[in-house]
C-alpha cells in the first residue's frame, strides 16, 4: 500500500543530485577579472589576443587566475583586485598604445568561481541584480526633437528628388521646425504636387491653401507619423544599447522604456564607471562612398601625396589606405535588413544588406554610372570612419539587395551584419540620472537576504519537529529539497535574483511547508477515526492531493499575473514565486511520501506512527453500530 516502486525513487534521486550539482555554482562567489574585447567594428577579437594579454602580464610580472576566451572576448581572472587594478593599467597600455584613438576596450569585470568539473556540465550561478551585485544605473533623456527633425530632413531630400522626376519646378524648399515649404513658380503646378504628396508621401499632412498665397504648399508631419517616429527611435536605441553593452560582459543587463523618451539602464557587476558611460555613448553609422580613383588619390592612397580636396583618407582592416569622397551616396538610415550569410558562387562569408526604395533607386543609379570603379562601405565611430570593403564594381546592382564579401570569416560577417543592422542611434541621448551602488552594499543586501531566508528555514524546520515529531522531519527534508530545487532551476534558467527575488523565496518556504501541513493533519484526523497505521498514511496522502493541488494552482494564477502584467522588481518576484510553487509540489507529495514510505512502508504489522499522536489498537475501539431493519 505504502511502497514506491524503484523507478519512483529513481527520479527522487535523480531530483536530487540535478539539485546540487545546478546549486553548488552559487556557493563559490566571483572573482576580480579584467575583460579585453574590441573597441572598434573592424577590430577582431581572437586566440591570438589571449597569447598578448598572458604576454603583457608577464611583462608586468603579473599571474592571473585562469585567462579564458568566449568567442567575443579574452577575460582574465585574478586573486585580489590590486592585481586586478595593476592588470586592467597593464593591458591598457599594451592594447591602446595610443589613447585618442583606443583600438581594445579594457574594461573591469567580475567573474564566477565556479570550477571546471561544474562548468563542463553548464552549470553557473544565478545572475545577481544591481542590488544585490552593485553596479551603475543611468537614466537617458532622448532627443525625441531631434529624431523628428532628422525624418523631416529626409523627408525634404525624397520631395525634392520625387518632384524632380515628376518634371515638376519649383521655386525651393525650405523647413521651419517640423513644417515644409514648398515654393511654385507656376500657380499650375499646384494640384499636381499636392497629388504627388497625397500619392507619395502618406506621412505629410498638406495644409489648407490661404487666400492669395497660391505659390506656397505648406506641409507638416501627422501626428500619428510622428509618434511612430518618436516609438521607432527609442525602439532602436534600446537596440542599439543592447548591442553595445554586450560588450562589457555584462550579465543580464536592464534596459527598458521609463515613460514615452527615457530609457534605465541598470549594469550589474560593473566597476569601471567611466567605462560603461563611454560604451553607452558609443554609435556606428554606415556610409556608402566612391573612392576616389583620380591620380591625386591614388597618390594619396599610396602615401606619395597629399589628400585631394573634397575627398578623405580612411583605413580598412588590414590598415592600407582608401582615399573616398566626402559625399555620401547612402547611409545607414537607408538600411532596413542585414544578414550574415555565404556568397552564392564563391561559398565565402558575406553579409547581404537590404536597402529601402530610396536607397535601392540611389544604389542602382551609382552602380549603373560607376562600372569598374570602387565603392567603400564605411562604418563610422565617434567620428571615425573605417572601410568595411571597397569592392569594384562589375554591373549595375538592382533591387535593393546589396552583398558585402571578401575574405571574411563567419564571425566577422555576423558581427558586421549585428553592427549595420542596429550600429547607430536614432536619436541623440543625455545621461540626466546617474547612480552607482557599491558591491559592499550589494553584499550587505545579499547577507540579510540569506539570513532572512535561513532563519525563516529553521524556525519552520524547528516547529514542525516539535508539533509532528518524525513526520515533522520528513517535512523538513521535503522542504530543503524544496529550496535546493528551486535555487537549481533559477540558475538553470539563468535567471536574475534580486532583494524581490530573495522575499519570493521566503515566502515560498512558507507556501511550502503548508502542503506537508494538510498532510500531516488529514493523517493524524485518519487515525483519531480508528484507521490503521498504513491506511491513515494512504489515505492522508489521497485526500490532501485535491486540496493542495486546488490551492497552489490558485495562487499560481495570481503569480502569472503578476508575471505577465508587472514590471521591474514585480516580475522578479513573480518568477521565483511561480517556480517556487511548483517545486513546493513535487517535494512535499513525492519526496516527503517517498521518506515515509521507505520507513514505513516495509513494516507489515506497524502498530504506531510518530506524527505527534501515537496511535495505539485497544479494545474498545469505535464500533460500528447496527442497522435495525423495521
Amino acid at each position: 500500500m505504502n511502497r514506491y516502486p524503484l523507478w519512483k525513487y529513481a527520479i527522487l534521486v535523480v531530483a536530487l543530485l540535478i539539485g546540487v550539482i545546478y546549486t553548488l555554482p552559487n556557493f563559490f562567489g566571483e572573482a576580480p577579472a579584467v575583460q579585453v574585447s574590441a573597441g572598434k567594428a573592424t577590430v577582431k577579437v581572437d586566440t591570438g589576443t589571449v597569447t598578448k594579454v598572458e604576454e603583457a602580464l608577464a611583462a608586468n610580472s603579473l599571474q592571473a587566475a585562469l585567462v579564458q576566451f568566449d568567442g567575443n572576448s579574452v577575460k582574465a581572472r585574478f586573486n585580489s583586485t590590486d592585481d586586478q587594478l595593476k592588470a586592467r593599467d597593464a593591458l591598457e597600455r599594451a592594447f591602446n598604445t595610443d589613447p585618442a584613438n583606443p583600438s581594445h576596450v579594457v574594461a573591469l569585470n567580475l567573474l564566477p568561481r565556479t570550477p571546471a568539473w561544474l562548468a563542463s556540465l553548464h552549470a553557473a550561478p544565478m545572475y545577481l541584480g544591481l542590488d544585490l551585485r552593485g553596479g551603475v544605473h543611468f537614466m537617458l533623456q532622448v532627443d525625441m526633437a531631434a529624431a523628428l527633425d532628422r525624418r523631416v530632413e529626409t523627408l525634404v531630400g525624397d520631395l525634392r528628388t520625387a518632384m524632380r522626376d515628376k518634371g515638376l519646378r519649383h521655386g525651393g524648399l525650405s523647413r521651419s521646425g517640423q513644417q515644409i515649404e514648398i515654393r511654385l513658380r507656376e500657380a499650375d503646378t499646384r494640384q499636381p504636387v499636392v497629388n504627388l504628396l497625397q500619392d507619395t508621401f502618406p506621412d505629410l499632412l498638406v495644409a489648407e491653401a490661404t487666400p492669395g498665397d497660391d505659390l506656397v504648399v505648406r506641409v507638416s508631419m501627422r501626428p500619428e507619423a510622428a509618434r511612430r517616429v518618436q516609438e521607432q527611435a527609442l525602439k532602436q536605441n534600446i537596440t542599439t544599447l543592447h548591442n553595445r553593452i554586450n560588450e562589457l560582459g555584462v550579465a543580464e543587463p536592464v534596459i527598458q522604456q521609463q515613460g514615452a523618451d527615457r530609457i534605465v539602464v541598470q549594469l550589474p557587476g560593473v566597476q569601471d564607471t567611466a567605462k560603461a558611460k563611454d560604451i553607452l555613448g558609443r554609435t556606428a553609422t554606415l556610409e556608402v562612398r566612391m573612392v576616389d580613383e583620380s591620380a591625386e588619390g591614388r597618390a594619396a592612397e599610396r602615401g606619395t601625396g597629399p589628400v585631394p580636396f573634397g575627398s578623405e583618407r580612411h583605413l580598412d582592416r588590414e590598415g592600407r589606405a582608401v582615399i573616398t569622397k566626402r559625399e555620401a551616396m547612402l547611409t545607414g538610415e537607408n538600411l532596413t535588413d542585414a544578414q550574415a550569410g555565404f556568397d552564392s558562387q564563391t561559398q565565402e562569408a558575406a553579409v547581404h544588406l537590404t536597402l529601402d526604395a530610396k536607397g535601392a533607386r540611389v544604389f542602382r543609379d551609382v552602380t549603373r554610372e560607376n562600372v569598374g570603379k570602387r565603392m567603400a562601405i564605411l562604418l563610422f565611430e565617434k567620428g571615425k570612419g573605417e572601410v568595411v570593403t571597397a569592392p569594384v564594381i562589375r554591373s549595375e546592382i538592382g533591387g535593393g539587395r546589396v552583398q558585402i564579401s571578401g575574405q571574411m570569416s563567419t564571425v566577422e560577417a555576423n558581427d558586421t551584419a549585428l553592427l549595420l543592422r542596429a550600429g547607430s542611434l536614432a536619436a541623440p541621448m543625455e545621461i540626466i540620472e546617474e547612480r552607482t551602488i557599491g558591491p559592499s552594499l550589494g553584499a550587505e543586501n545579499i547577507e540579510k537576504g540569506f539570513n532572512s531566508v535561513m532563519w525563516g528555514f529553521a524556525v519552520i524546520v524547528l516547529f514542525m519537529c516539535v508539533y509532528y515529531a518524525l513526520f515533522g522531519v520528513f517535512s523538513s527534508l521535503a522542504l530543503g529539497l524544496n529550496l535546493l530545487l528551486l535555487v537549481a532551476v533559477l540558475s538553470m534558467l539563468q535567471a536574475t535574483l534580486t532583494l524581490p527575488g530573495i522575499a519570493a523565496m521566503a515566502l515560498a518556504l512558507g507556501m511550502a511547508i503548508d502542503a506537508n501541513v494538510l498532510i500531516n493533519e488529514r493523517v493524524r484526523e485518519e487515525l483519531r477515526n480508528g484507521a490503521s497505521p498504513q491506511a491513515a498514511i494512504h489515505a492522508g496522502y489521497e485526500h490532501a492531493w485535491a486540496t493542495i493541488l486546488d490551492s497552489n494552482i490558485t495562487t499560481l494564477i495570481a503569480g502569472v499575473a503578476l508575471l505577465a502584467f508587472g514590471s521591474g522588481p514585480v516580475r522578479g518576484f513573480a518568477v521565483v514565486h511561480c517556480i517556487g510553487i511548483l517545486t513546493s509540489m513535487f517535494s512535499a507529495v513525492l519526496f516527503s511520501r517517498g521518506l515515509v514510505n521507505l520507513w514505513y512502508g516495509r513494516q507489515k504489522r506497524l502498530k504506531s506512527v510518530s506524527i505527534g499522536t501515537v496511535w495505539k489498537p485497544s479494545d474498545d475501539a469505535v464500533k460500528t453500530p447496527a442497522v435495525k431493519a423495521d
